[in-house]
């Protein structure tokens, strides 16, 4: 199949590309770029620099490897109130699963970060790439420089990048770090642009072969920003948990789509119904405490390319998204 581990170009050079993109707007997007001693590339999207809509939609593309599109529309859910980032891909595994999800915590001293982005494939230490190279999927990736995406309210210092270098199989000054926090608008975007990924890897946790899926698309609001990090971070999860609607092609059966639909949305988990930030702080801010199959769209729909049926499980919910969004939850 086209999305194939061999067919896929190396993941952190094809990110490169957004990320020249990025710097090369610099002062157009808002965003902060700095040279290390050692010749390693920090690109500040939201920490110290204002950074913007625009930032965090190329922020996403880099966590994506450029392997697919980011844009941001009107809204169509809460009366339009928010826009809508969606995002489209035809490497879903490679591009969300490899590269986007934010599944490398990152700490060295007392600076933390979520880990995204293809450095990830380099390093491939996470239980996530044995999982999926179980699976018949390896992304392990050598490469001579590695591209990441760091989630933190910090900038990195020099031991980040070292720390990183290390894990990653590359020379010190081969990094480059794109930061912003979740408050911010930048990092708000790239979060909210996790649709289809967040989709995928529950598809992943379920069993489903995700060699069967082909191609994907998926939208869910941009909520007004939260008064701090912990706020914003309850916010972006309801986005994507209460209104995130997410589109699959898949080469497979129908009986095997009819079996595995109804467990995909978030409201296959006993903890859902509730804003983010009230479960979140339920669990005393352990997201291992939470249940896991609260993580997913809010809708998911297979388009069956051996069928040529539809198949559509789970629905928005306007009321959570509301009492997140506006009713006093900041």
């Amino acid at each position: 199949m086209s999305n194939s581990p061999s067919s896929i170009p190396n993941l952190n050079q094809t990110a490169a590309r957004a990320l020249e993109r990025l710097a090369q707007r610099a002062a157009d997007l808002r965003v902060g770029v700095h040279r290390l001693g050692d010749g390693s590339f920090l690109v500040d999207a939201g920490v110290d620099a204002t950074g913007g809509i625009q930032a965090g939609l190329e922020l996403a593309r880099i966590c994506l490897s450029d392997l697919g599109s980011v844009e941001v529309g009107a809204g169509a859910l809460l009366g339009g109130s928010c826009p809508e980032i969606t995002v489209q891909t035809d490497h879903p595994v490679a591009a969300c699963m490899a590269s986007q999800y934010a599944g490398w915590q990152v700490s060295v001293g007392k600076f933390f970060a979520m880990g995204s982005g293809p450095m990830r494939a380099a390093y491939a230490g996470e239980e996530l790439f044995a999982s999926l190279e179980a699976s018949g999927l390896s992304y392990r990736q050598a490469t001579d420089r590695v591209v990441g995406v760091l989630e933190s309210a910090a900038l990195p210092g020099e031991d980040v990048f070292s720390f990183i270098a290390e894990k990653a199989g590359v020379e010190k000054g081969a990094v480059s770090l794109v930061v912003a926090p979740t408050r911010s608008l930048a990092g708000g975007v790239q979060v909210v642009a996790r649709s289809v990924e967040t989709a995928l890897h529950k598809l992943h946790t379920l069993g489903f072969d995700l060699n069967l899926v082909v191609s994907g698309m998926g939208s869910a609001p941009l909520p007004p920003p939260g008064r701090n990090d912990l706020r914003a971070l309850g916010r972006t999860n309801d986005a994507i948990l209460y209104g995130g609607r997410v589109t699959l092609w898949v080469d497979t059966d129908d009986a095997a789509l009819e079996a595995i639909g109804p467990k995909v949305p978030s409201s296959s988990s006993k903890d859902y119904g509730t804003p983010f930030y009230e479960t979140f702080t339920r669990y005393e801010r352990d997201f291992y405490k939470i249940d896991p199959h609260l993580f997913s769209p809010a809708q998911i729909t297979f388009q069956n390319l051996a069928s040529g049926h539809s198949h559509t499980f789970g629905t928005v919910n306007q009321d959570v998204l509301s009492l997140s969004f506006f009713d006093g939850l900041s």
